[in-house]
């Protein structure tokens, strides 16, 4: 299976006794992500609730769960080792990305894969959906955690003086200049200095399907990124920075670090430098 598949394929392949489908939706405008999946959901969905998936315990929202959490939340799911999962969103913010970097990258899943196009695609073909909630057996997944490509604070700062790393933002280009106010109070406008943009909405098409090959390509080196070169991402909350990590995975890219505190923790500190303007 690869890593993005089309909506043709997931209707050939709903039903398979080893296919689990999960809604991976994520709102930050205040909508009700499991209403909506209890409203609308392709068959066979469960509900991922990511908002919820997080370290509780950490001031900076959707920080990395422990594995343990992460692990009972996926048995719980259905969602066990040998199962094929393809995620899905219907969300503007692409949050089934997220899900796939913490599934297939952080937490050891193999098999993970999301739907081009997400729901809107899959409806705007005329293709079934369901409502009501979804219970699955439980299914046992192995607890298992790799920080190797999680960014930490320290070693954001560490990179400003190395420079191993360049750093990719996935924000809008008004909030990384530092024209728009950021949505959470208490943290600073700007970006990390030296920081490159890549706006997430730039890996798109107009219909909502991922770019490929040489336009998804293009995407990267047409704001600056050097694709030979390893790269750190980052945005607001450490979800969209996820998109910028898929889509290098799309083109083979895989020397990705992913900056999880990213903004909401950088700007909100005293002692981190911000810069402001364009890159």
């Amino acid at each position: 299976m690869d890593a993005l598949v089309s909506t043709e394929w997931l209707a050939k392949e709903l039903g398979a006794s080893d296919l689990r489908v999960v809604d991976a939706t994520l709102f930050i405008d205040g909508r009700d992500a499991a209403a909506e999946y209890e409203a609308e959901h392709i068959p066979g969905a469960v509900f991922m609730d990511l908002a919820n998936l997080a370290d509780t315990t950490n001031p900076y929202p959707m920080m990395l769960p422990k594995a343990e959490k992460f692990a009972s939340r996926m048995q719980s799911l259905g969602l066990g080792d040998g199962s094929r999962i393809v995620l899905y969103d219907n969300t503007p913010v692409k949050s089934a990305a997220r899900a796939w970097w913490m599934m297939s990258i952080v937490f050891g899943a193999h098999g993970v894969a999301i739907l081009d196009g997400g729901l809107a695609k899959w409806k705007a073909e005329g293709r079934p959906t369901e409502g009501g909630k979804v219970t699955l057996r439980h299914r046992h997944f192995t607890v298992w955690r790799d920080d190797k490509p999680v960014r930490t604070i320290d070693q954001m700062k560490a990179n400003l003086e190395s420079n191993a790393e360049q750093v990719v933002d996935a924000r809008g280009t008004a909030r990384f200049e530092g024209r728009e106010a950021e949505p959470r109070l208490g943290v600073n406008p700007g970006h990390i200095p030296g920081s490159i943009n890549l706006p997430y909405s730039n890996l798109f098409n107009e219909d909502g399907t991922w770019k490929k090959g040489e336009a998804l390509k293009a995407a990267f080196t047409d704001a600056g990124v050097d694709m030979d070169k390893p790269m750190a991402t980052t945005c607001g909350t450490g979800v969209t920075a996820a998109v910028l990590v898929f889509g290098a995975h799309l083109l083979g890219k895989t020397d990705v670090g992913l900056y999880d505190g990213s903004w909401s923790e950088w700007g909100a500190q005293a002692d981190t430098p911000k810069a402001i303007g364009a890159a």
